[in-house]
């Protein structure tokens, strides 16, 4: 069970009391899932309580309900409501108590059907407190919590000030929404936290590792590229506040959310061009992550594909607006520097020489032997030369020299880990004893998992021996050979089926006396091209050079460049054997040894549990999960092979929590790059965000909540009818409600529209999603609903459904806040930015049209249901705001739905058939051919169940759902007897 420190306590002492509603923002990594846990505990020693834990991942669920158990809290611990749960189950899990985590969706169709007790709740627990806004369901949860329930508590809690800074008041109006009064900010600079984890701190070594030469090189060329993006963006849309954005907040994920925010109202009117702007700030972002985390080969894979999806669409054409940055020098040199880092490509040698003049290869290791020995110079070089070229793989290409360049913390690794061994061995040969808190397991935490694998792969198949930069040579080169294998895989996809592979030049030259007719213009541009490239890297003594330098120096575009190392590499693929690549793979050879007999003989020797001095845990950072895991390991060598902020604090709190164990913490950064950069802006951007909330906590002016039920007079005059004969009046007792179908509740206007006052009535129905009026029926459509709707073909039945039973029925169009009030926003897709080709306007052709061949547009599909469904009207609708108010002026002096009448319209006649049937062998039996919608009902009143079904001849099975329908559903059912029988 972990300790609670002092400012733990301070905090709990503030928030425990259930008679007060609290807010908590605490800074990451103080352990915000302890203080939660242990508020739980307090609370589990009072009988009969119902407590309900709201906004919790999957994750943190099964977290916090094990961090339970381990606290003693088993009687009956944390239950998780889930949407396997039946409602009956779900009421007899209420009513027994406890605690219960449930989702917002389940929760608040509860609530409003009365299957939880609401004034029995003892109070509520929010995660995630940050996300609460109007449009949430926790709000309306809320809201309809404290109608019932004046006494229960509601604990709020939050780790993510930086979340709560954006907009006018966002403090205020979070408490607003969630009926707090009552805030706690605990950042790490707070007087209790700094005294606290400042008693003790841990032994931090720092070690800042320089990048190499080409990792700064790409690092400066992507930072060149964002900076030209990003004033490209500013100077296209001079009229949007970008002003605040620069290339330090483009280190964050949260960027690509706020650039898009701010976009959004005026996303239809901003030119293609602009929306390439945006989406290329995410690529680049990701870019100088990759760089940092990624192997050589990964990233120039990675860059790869990014050149593939720039310059072609998905059909296989010519790709219109390309992204801006690719085209700058600086693009031209992250392609290039990164393929240096792979391998190098030499060119093959001349067929031909001119008389008179000498070419030496850079590259020919035996020349360069002999003139070192006519020099003296022969020794550990020479040998060193030769031996490498023996070591030359029989699956790398002959003019290819693989440089395989490692990241620079592997080896920074390397010696740490060596460096702990060290230790490890004098604090063994110093003390008698082993220290009694805490164990000799490494802990090494990384960014990501992928950085974890390769980091693991990495220690695996390190060679300690090695120098320095090629201790990971066996690891590079397993991966090498994979790239080879899927570049050949690409080449070869994209040529022709009928074409054969190409010679590969470097080991089948073409002979010189072959008709120089037989060479395509395409391979004559080729072969010169890799002349003139052989030329450069020559040295050429007497004479002048081969052949005529450019005045200008040549950029050789990276797309071309690619695809000939592409096509090199398949033809040369193509001309070894087919298993060269795969069969000597590294999992092949672990899966025979594993086979072997001499693997299960010596079982015992290789395989078991590892002593914690011999364990190296490599981990991802996640959450409070991390906590846990410092707790169960106990480490007291601690790698944090990449900076986070959090991870820092969870030490803190973790060296103070044990006040006798030693604790190291490795701490490696590279150096005057974007990872130090962000790093800094990081604990910068929450240290701000900490004092605007205190600020805004000083002049804030809390909110008074008042009683809805006061004004209920009000209610009841609006609900005056007025449609009766001679015009006289009278009241109408049913308060004004809605009838909203159950699968609404995933959209926000359910929660708005009891927030206008409207009673919501959730209800399975068969026929439209909002009931209004006894005649009045709503199908509600978001955009991206209304497309698929439209795709599918599910529009047109439902407003055929609509027509037949309801004599007003509607089709809403609601579109988000805060965005485009367009339908151009949809259609653009099909939309062509084409420029024309020629300066001379195009001929008449008698053939269709680029618009007749474009898909129908959302618009004609519109008038096509129309034209179908003259009954049918439309209401166009700017946000789930604009919604609630055109319900209201709907609603006025009009009759109030029957909830029964409603969920009845459309199903079958007898609505008590199929009561309390098997949901599972229903869907089953839906399956079956010739069973279907309407006539399911009829077949479960005739058999009781399938079994039944299948155990009738075919006669029995006409007679319940005809002839051929039922032929149909006994062949179905009977083809395996049938072939059976066969045999």
């Amino acid at each position: 069970m972990p300790i609670l420190l002092p400012f733990h306590k301070s905090i709990l002492e503030e928030i425990h009391d259930p008679a007060t509603s609290d807010l908590l923002i605490l800074a990451r990594g103080l352990g915000l899932r302890r203080t939660i846990c242990t508020l739980m505990q307090i609370y589990d020693s009072k009988p009969q309580s119902l407590i309900l834990l709201l906004n919790a991942s999957p994750e943190e669920e099964i977290a916090i309900g094990d961090e339970l158990g381990i606290m003693g809290c088993r009687r009956p611990g944390l239950r998780i409501v889930g949407y396997e749960m039946g409602k009956r189950d779900r009421q007899d899990l209420y009513k027994n108590g406890g605690f219960i985590s449930v989702t917002s969706r389940i929760l608040i169709v509860d609530m409003l059907q009365s299957d939880i007790p609401t004034e029995l709740i003892t109070g509520l627990i929010v995660l995630h407190a940050e996300k609460v806004t109007a449009l949430s369901l926790e709000a309306f949860i809320v809201r309809l919590y404290r109608e019932k329930n004046k006494t229960g508590f509601l604990k709020a809690f939050s780790d993510q000030p930086e979340h709560i800074t954006s907009g006018m008041s966002p403090l205020k109006n979070i408490m607003k929404e969630l009926q707090l009064r009552r805030v706690h900010i605990y950042p790490r600079f707070h007087e209790d936290v700094k005294n606290t984890l400042e008693t003790r701190k841990a032994d931090v070594i720092e070690l800042y590792q320089r990048l190499t030469e080409p990792m700064e090189a790409i690092h400066h060329a992507i930072v060149q590229c964002m900076t030209i993006t990003l004033s490209e963006l500013k100077r296209s849309n001079k009229t949007l506040e970008l002003d605040d954005l620069n290339v330090e907040s483009a280190y964050f994920h949260s960027f690509d959310a706020v650039v898009r925010r701010q976009l959004d109202p005026v996303w239809h009117k901003v030119g293609p061009r602009t929306k390439q702007l945006v989406g290329d700030l995410a690529t680049l972002r990701r870019l100088l992550t990759y760089l940092l985390s990624y192997d050589a080969l990964a990233f120039h894979a990675y860059l790869e594909t990014l050149v593939a999806s720039n310059t072609t669409t998905i059909t296989g054409a010519a790709k219109q607006h390309q992204s801006p940055w690719m085209l700058t020098d600086a693009a031209n040199i992250i392609f290039s520097t990164a393929k240096r880092r792979c391998y190098v490509l030499t060119a093959p040698k001349p067929t031909s020489s001119v008389p008179g003049r000498q070419v030496i290869d850079v590259d020919n290791e035996d020349a360069w032997a002999a003139l070192d020995e006519a020099h003296g110079l022969t020794g550990s070089n020479s040998r060193d030369n030769g031996k490498k070229k023996e070591e030359k793989k029989p699956w790398v290409p002959d003019n290819m020299s693989p440089v395989l360049e490692e990241l620079p913390k592997w080896d920074l690794l390397a010696d740490v880990l060596q460096e702990i061994e060290e230790e490890l061995m004098r604090q063994e040969a110093v003390s008698t004893r082993p220290p009694t808190r805490g164990t000799n397991t490494v802990l090494v935490m990384t960014s990501s998992p992928r950085s974890s694998t390769l980091v693991s792969e990495f220690l695996g198949e390190m060679d300690g021996t090695a120098p320095k930069g090629s201790r990971g040579r066996s690891m590079m080169e397993r991966k090498l050979r994979t790239y080879l294998y899927w570049k050949g895989q690409n080449a070869r996809q994209k040529q022709p089926r009928y074409q054969q592979p190409p010679r590969f030049s470097a080991l089948q030259p073409q002979a010189s006396s072959q008709p120089e007719g037989e060479i395509s213009e395409a391979l004559k541009r080729k072969d010169k091209t890799r002349q003139e490239r052989s030329a450069n890297r020559r040295r050429v003594r007497g004479g002048a050079p081969m052949t005529v330098a450019p005045s200008k120096p040549a950029v050789v575009d990276p797309k071309v460049e690619s695809r000939d190392d592409g096509d090199d590499i398949a033809a040369f693929l193509a001309s070894q054997p087919s298993d060269l690549l795969v069969s000597s793979d590294a999992d092949a050879l672990l899966l025979e040894t594993l086979l072997s007999s001499e693997a299960e003989k010596d079982f015992n020797t290789h395989y078991g549990l590892l002593a914690p001095s011999q364990m190296v845990v490599v981990r991802a950072y996640t959450d409070d999960t991390d906590d846990q895991i410092l707790a169960e390991l106990q480490p007291r060598f601690i790698v944090m092979f990449e900076p986070n902020l959090d991870f820092v604090r969870r030490i803190e709190v973790y060296r103070n929590s044990n006040p006798g164990m030693g604790v190291r913490v490795y701490f490696m950064v590279y150096q005057l790059c974007c990872e130090e950069h962000k790093y800094l802006a990081g604990l910068r951007r929450e240290k701000e965000s900490f004092e605007k909330l205190i600020k805004e906590r000083g002049s804030m002016l809390l909110p008074i909540f008042e009683d809805k039920h006061a004004g209920k007079s009000d209610a009841v005059i609006k609900t005056i009818s007025t449609r009766l004969a001679g015009g006289r009046k009278e009241l109408s007792t049913v308060p004004s409600q809605v009838i909203v179908d159950m699968r609404e509740f995933r959209s926000t206007l359910p929660s708005l529209l009891h927030a206008s006052g409207l009673l919501v009535i959730p209800a399975t129905l068969t026929v439209g999603d909002y009931i209004l009026t006894p005649d009045m029926c709503v199908e509600r459509k978001s955009i991206p609903d209304l497309v698929a709707s439209f795709n599918s073909g599910r529009l047109y039945t439902q407003c055929e459904l609509m027509s037949v039973h309801y004599k007003q029925p509607i089709l809403l169009i609601e579109f988000e806040e805060n965005k485009s009030f367009s339908l151009e926003t949809v259609a653009e897709s099909t939309k062509s930015y084409a420029k024309p080709t020629s300066k001379y306007p195009a001929k008449k052709s008698t053939g269709p049209t680029d618009s007749d061949r474009a898909p129908p547009s959302i618009q004609s599909k519109l008038v096509l249901l129309m034209l179908h469904f003259p009954r049918v009207r439309i209401i166009w609708s700017s946000s789930p705001y604009g919604t609630a108010d055109i319900f209201n002026d709907l609603k006025a002096n009009a009759f109030e739905p029957d909830p029964n009448r409603a969920i009845a319209t459309g199903a079958e006649e007898d609505t008590e058939a199929g009561a309390g049937i098997n949901a599972a062998a229903e869907e089953l039996l839906r399956c079956l051919p010739g069973v279907t919608a309407k006539n399911v009902k009829y077949v479960m009143n005739k058999v009781g169940s399938v079994r039944e079904l299948c155990e009738l001849d075919r006669k029995g099975v006409q007679d319940i759902l005809g002839v051929e329908p039922g032929n149909v559903c006994y062949d179905f059912m009977h083809r395996g007897e049938r072939k059976t029988g066969s045999l």
